[in-house]
């Protein structure tokens, strides 16, 4: 996509973290942007910021684990704005937890929920409409979606479930002009980390990860914003990423320990 500016694109979890970078990002070419995700009054802060830097912007609260308020997202952003362009799949959810101490197995159903079916659900009813423009579909999964992570099986489930689902539409939708862009950040400086689900299925309220040895969100919002105007595959953010998913082909074993020792070290 040469540029954005008056492009219509659709953001899940716009309201915090990398959703919240990227839209900010996005924003300095005056697109139009619809931003969807649970928390109305902070959704409001970042649709200002955006209208601040010369956005058109429409607020849409959506709880993207629900199949209708997805549906009223897309149908929403195309009475507003009469197409869509882009949709970006970035509402998420974690969980850090071993396996063997997990209390509540109901925390697997619910990443599963939001992390795979929140993309899913917005994608199939934006789908008729990126056909009409050629569009694009921009989905924020993780290097936990190319190998595994300890402590988080659930999360790491939810993100390879994303692969499995993207790589075989975007089988599916060639000939048809519409581009399918995965992202697999590795850690950033997000709320994601503290709301995570621990092993009782509460929030942890607190991030066990070193802050400052790991990626901001605005940097990784401008790999985001390059990737989408690239047309880009696929984005890995770390170079540990990139070597891991391809030394897991030859050499699995130190791939598990790249990743143990990373879990073990915060960053």
């Amino acid at each position: 996509m040469a540029g954005l500016n008056g492009k219509v694109l659709v953001v899940t979890g716009a309201s915090s973290g990398i959703g919240r970078a990227l839209c900010l990002a996005l924003a300095e070419q005056r697109p139009r942007l619809v931003l969807a995700a649970r928390d109305a009054q902070r959704l409001g802060e970042v649709a200002a910021a955006c209208e601040a830097k010369g956005a058109d912007v429409l607020v849409v609260p959506t709880d993207v684990s629900s199949q209708a308020e997805c549906r009223r997202l897309v149908e929403s952003a195309v009475a507003r704005f009469k197409a869509i362009d882009v949709l970006v799949n970035n509402a998420g959810i974690g969980m850090l937890a071993a396996f063997d101490q997990v209390q509540d197995l109901a925390g697997y159903e619910t990443l599963m929920k939001v992390n795979y079916l929140g993309s899913v659900y917005p994608t199939y009813y934006a789908l008729p409409e990126l056909k009409k423009t050629g569009g694009q579909i921009v989905t924020i999964a993780s290097v936990a979606g190319l190998t595994g992570v300890p402590q988080r099986t659930a999360y790491s489930a939810s993100k390879h479930a994303l692969f499995g689902f993207f790589d075989s539409l975007r089988i599916e939708l060639a000939g048809t002009g519409v581009g399918v862009t995965m992202v697999a950040p590795d850690f950033v400086v997000s709320e994601i980390q503290k709301r995570a689900l621990g092993p009782d299925g509460q929030p942890l309220g607190q991030s066990p990860l070193k802050a400052e040895k790991i990626m901001s969100a605005e940097r990784c919002a401008g790999l985001i914003v390059r990737a989408i105007g690239r047309r880009q595959r696929l984005l890995i953010t770390s170079w540990r990423g990139r070597l891991g998913r391809f030394a897991k082909l030859v050499a699995p074993g130190l791939v598990d320990g790249i990743a143990r020792r990373a879990v073990e070290r915060g960053h």
